[in-house]
């Protein structure tokens, strides 16, 4: 106990510290920023504002206010990290759930990490921190990642080492961005799961993506119901080659029956177009370097 009063003392030292105009703390070289840097320190509630790079959206009230209980009850048992902005003065990094709990029950002051970064260094560690939490939805966490590809400009090579995840991990998240916003909506509402989405990205007209997203609901089907439905859908609506004289051709069973299998394990657009013989040919469009190598990976291992 002795430990504890004795941690949340030097919290208040601190926090007289930084309200301290002449040891104003800018940067990590500055004196006394070493004392501050890296340590808990309670702030006052009404210096933190939030982050606009925050990439959760979502912030269920009913939570919060189990969450303001508990830290009614025990504290804030995990300090929120935030970056110094200006004199008293600060953004949060992570934590705004804490943060609104700890606002929802009147608290002046919230132990809190400073950090010293730029808004480039703050949106990524606000990124890389949020898609390690449990509790972000799988649109959340692939806007996250498509925030850090196009924001922070990372590859998805080193989007992988960044936040120690697999690149065809992220490429199955990001792939539900291509689903209609209703089908989104409806897998960050939890009427539905990443799997059936990972099915339904599947299906390029949005109209029907709706249609088959609005069965799985009706009729509670699985993901394994979902895949066979795409499968089925495929194999009803693709229409083949075309010869010479523009007159279509009946496509063979075969190449209905695979289109699907394609897709889905390279996770991009693929064209086949065979004739009756069972000659034909696969296309594989690919928009960028990094894609290409994405492909060739998958069919080579290398």
């Amino acid at each position: 106990m002795a430990k504890a009063t004795k941690k949340q003392a030097l919290g208040r030292g601190l926090s007289a510290l930084l309200k301290d105009p002449d040891n104003d703390i800018k940067s990590v070289s500055d004196k006394n920023a070493d004392k501050v840097v890296g340590n808990i320190v309670e702030l006052d509630v009404e210096a933190i504002e939030v982050n606009p790079f925050q990439p959760r959206s979502n912030f269920n009230e009913e939570a919060l206010k189990e969450l303001a209980t508990s830290i009614k009850e025990l504290g804030v048992i995990q300090p929120i990290t935030v970056r110094k902005l200006d004199f008293n003065k600060y953004q949060l990094v992570s934590g705004e759930r804490r943060f609104r709990a700890s606002k929802l029950i009147g608290l002046e002051t919230i132990p809190s990490y400073i950090r010293i970064a730029n808004d480039q260094e703050s949106l990524e560690m606000a990124l890389v921190e949020n898609i390690q939490r449990q509790d972000l939805d799988p649109i959340e966490i692939a806007l996250s990642y498509q925030r850090l590809i196009d924001e922070i400009q990372l590859t998805q090579e080193k989007l992988s080492d960044r936040v120690g995840k697999k690149r065809s991990t992220i490429t199955n998240y990001m792939r539900l961005l291509r689903l209609d916003p209703i089908i989104q909506t409806g897998i960050r509402d939890g009427f539905v799961s990443m799997g059936h989405g990972r099915a339904l990205v599947n299906i390029e007209k949005k109209d029907d993506q709706i249609a088959l997203y609005e069965r799985i609901v009706k009729d509670n089907l699985s993901v394994r119901d979902t895949e066979r439905a795409v499968k089925d859908y495929h194999e009803k609506h693709y229409d083949g080659n075309e010869t010479t004289s523009n007159k279509k051709v009946e496509t063979p069973d075969f190449v209905k029956a695979g289109i699907y299998d394609f897709k889905n394990f390279l996770s991009a657009k693929v064209d086949i177009k065979a004739s009756s013989n069972g000659k034909g040919k696969i296309t594989i469009p690919f928009h960028s370097k990094e894609e290409f190598q994405r492909l060739k990976k998958l069919m080579t291992g290398e």
